[in-house]
C-alpha cells in the first residue's frame, strides 16, 4: 500500500516542485519588467517588444512584432504542454473518473462564471466590456508556489484539488479564447489544419508516432491557424490531443533487453576500459538503447517532461518580461475604472465561484471533499483562484487593442492576482495548523 502512495504522490511532488521554482523566477521576471517599464529605460524597454521579426520565402511572408511572435508562437508551445495534461489527467489521472473530478470541475465552473458576471455587471456602459474573459483564468505556478509557502499546513488533498481544478480552468479558457477571442475566420484554412490534425489523431488510434512527422504537420497547422483567424495557440491544444498515451515496449521486456545491449556494450571493452573512442558495435548498443528507452515511456509523457521545464523556465518568464509592464502613468488615457472592476471580478467572483459551485456540488452529494480538507481550506483555494496572471495576460492581449485599455487590465490584473494570491496564503495560514 505504502509503494502504491508513493507511486502516486511522486510525481505530484516532482510537478509541484517545478511550478514552486518557477513561480520565483516568474515573480522576480515581472518585477524585473515593472521596475524597467516605469524607469528612465522605459521607451526602450517598452519600444523593443514592438519590433518586427520577418521570415520570408517566395511566395510566403510572416511579418510581425516580438510580443506576437512570443504571444502567437512560443505560447502555442505552452498550450500544447496544457493539453498534453489535460489528454494525461482525463486518460489516467485526477479527471478519469467523475468522483474524483466532480468537485474540481464545479469549482472550475463557478470560477468561470462567477467572474465573468461579475465583471459584465461593474463594467456595464464602461470601456473594455470584451474583457470579461480575463478575471476567469487561474495561474498553477504562483498559487503552488504560495501552497509551498504554507508547508505541512497544507494536506495534500489540497494541492491535487489545486492542480486538477486550474487543469479544467486552462481548458475553459482555451474554449473562451477559441470560441469568443477569434475573429474574421478565414474557413479554408481552418478545414485544412483540422484535417491535418484528424489524419494525426488516425495515426495515433493505430498507436503510430513519428517526431519527425508531428513536427512538420504541427509547424504547418500553426501556420494554417496562424492565418485563419483562430489564435494559434488552439493549434497546440489540438495537436496535443494526437499524442499517443501508450508505450510500445512494457516494463519487463525492457529489463530484459537493455541488460543484453548493455552487455553487448561491455563486451567491447576489452582490456583497454578508458580508452576514448567507441566501436561501432558499441554505438550501435547505444542507439538500440536509446530508441529502446524512447518506446518504454508514452509519447505523450515523453514530450510533457522534456518540455515542461522549456515552458516553466523559459516561456512564460519572456511572457511575463514582454507582457506585464506596464508604466504607472495614471495619465488621462488611464481607465483606473476597468482596473478595479477586473481585480474585484478576479478577487470576489472567484471567491464566490468557486467556493459555492463547489458547496452545492457536496451538498448535493455530486462530489465529496478531498480525504483531510475542509471547507475552511476550500475557502483559501477559492481565494487562490483568483490569481490569474499568465492566463489572464493572454486574454488581455487578445480582448483589447487599444493600448490605453491594455495597460489598464494589467494593472488590474496586476492587482487583482497580488491581493487574492495573499488573502489566499492568510486564510489557509490562519485556519490550519501544522501537519505531522
Amino acid at each position: 500500500m505504502k509503494d502504491k502512495i508513493k507511486s502516486i504522490k511522486e510525481p505530484i511532488n516532482q510537478f509541484i516542485r517545478l511550478e514552486t521554482s518557477s513561480s520565483i523566477i516568474l515573480f522576480g521576471v515581472t518585477l524585473l519588467a515593472l521596475i524597467l517599464a516605469n524607469s528612465p529605460l522605459s521607451d526602450q524597454f517598452l519600444g523593443l517588444w514592438k519590433k518586427y521579426i520577418t521570415f520570408s520565402l517566395p511566395g510566403f511572408e510572416l511579418s510581425k512584432p516580438i510580443y506576437k511572435w512570443i504571444n502567437d508562437g512560443l505560447m502555442a508551445i505552452f498550450f500544447f504542454v496544457i493539453g498534453l495534461e489535460i489528454k494525461r489527467e482525463i486518460l489516467t489521472g485526477e479527471l478519469s473518473h467523475i468522483k474524483k473530478a466532480s468537485l474540481p470541475l464545479f469549482a472550475a465552473i463557478g470560477g468561470m462564471i462567477v467572474p465573468a458576471a461579475l465583471f459584465t455587471v461593474l463594467n456595464a456602459g464602461n470601456e473594455g466590456g470584451e474583457g470579461w474573459g480575463i478575471p476567469m483564468a487561474a495561474d498553477i505556478a504562483f498559487s503552488l508556489g504560495i501552497l509551498t509557502l504554507l508547508g505541512n499546513r497544507v494536506p495534500a488533498g489540497v494541492k491535487v484539488f489545486l492542480m486538477a481544478f486550474a487543469i479544467i480552468d486552462d481548458l475553459g479558457a482555451v474554449l473562451v479564447i477559441a470560441f469568443f477571442y477569434s475573429t474574421n475566420l478565414i474557413w479554408t484554412n481552418i478545414f485544412i489544419g483540422l484535417g491535418i490534425v484528424a489524419f494525426l489523431m488516425l495515426l495515433s488510434r493505430f498507436n503510430y508516432y513519428s517526431k519527425y512527422i508531428f513536427f512538420i504537420a504541427g509547424v504547418i497547422v500553426w501556420i494554417l491557424f496562424l492565418k485563419s483567424g483562430i489564435h494559434a495557440t488552439i493549434a497546440g491544444v489540438l495537436l496535443a490531443m494526437t499524442i499517443p498515451l501508450r508505450r510500445k515496449t512494457n516494463t519487463r521486456s525492457f529489463y530484459e533487453r537493455s541488460k543484453e545491449l548493455l552487455e553487448e556494450f561491455l563486451s567491447e571493452c576489452g582490456v583497454n576500459e578508458q580508452k576514448t573512442v567507441l566501436s561501432k558495435k558499441q554505438l550501435h548498443s547505444l542507439d538500440d538503447l536509446q530508441e529502446l528507452t524512447e518506446n518504454t515511456t508514452a509519447p505523450l509523457q515523453n514530450l510533457e517532461h522534456q518540455l515542461h521545464g522549456w515552458v516553466s523556465y523559459l516561456i512564460m518568464p519572456v511572457f511575463a518580461l514582454a507582457n506585464a509592464g506596464v508604466a504607472f502613468s495614471f495619465s488621462g488615457d488611464t481607465n483606473i475604472a476597468l482596473s478595479l472592476n477586473l481585480a474585484l471580478s478576479m478577487i470576489i467572483g472567484n471567491v464566490i465561484g468557486i467556493f459555492a459551485f463547489s458547496w452545492l456540488a457536496i451538498k448535493f452529494n455530486i462530489a465529496e471533499l478531498p480525504e483531510n480538507v475542509n471547507f475552511r481550506q476550500l475557502g483559501g483555494v477559492s481565494f487562490l483562484g483568483g490569481l490569474g496572471f499568465t492566463m489572464s495576460l493572454f486574454i488581455n492581449s487578445l480582448a483589447y487593442d487599444n493600448a490605453a485599455l491594455v495597460d489598464s487590465a494589467k494593472m488590474g490584473i496586476l492587482l487583482g492576482s497580488l491581493i487574492a494570491g495573499t488573502l489566499g496564503y492568510f486564510f489557509i495560514r490562519l485556519t490550519t495548523s501544522e501537519q505531522k
